[in-house]
């Protein structure tokens, strides 16, 4: 693959056309790059949002479904603590 790559290099050196190649083959390489890098800050950001949501309705289902009650047999606050003085 190299070899042909240099090839085609060097036919384009002697047609001339080696510095529109080169600009046509930058321009490309650019393109691609900046293509996979706001594709992949849109993945990122549709992640985090699909984690955003996932965590608030799952902090939601948690809230709904806790029910606080007071437990009838509970005899109230523990008396004071007793100090023994005899040994």
């Amino acid at each position: 693959m190299l070899v042909f790559i240099l090839i085609l290099l060097l036919v384009a050196a002697i047609f001339g056309v080696l510095g529109a190649v080169l600009k046509a083959v930058v321009f490309l390489v650019i393109t691609a790059v900046l293509t996979l890098t706001v594709l992949g800050a849109i993945a990122w950001w549709g992640i985090r949002r699909s984690a955003r949501k996932f965590s608030a309705e799952y902090t939601r289902q948690m809230n709904e479904h806790t029910v606080y009650r007071e437990n009838e047999a509970d005899p109230g606050p523990l008396p004071p603590p007793h100090h023994d003085d005899r040994y």
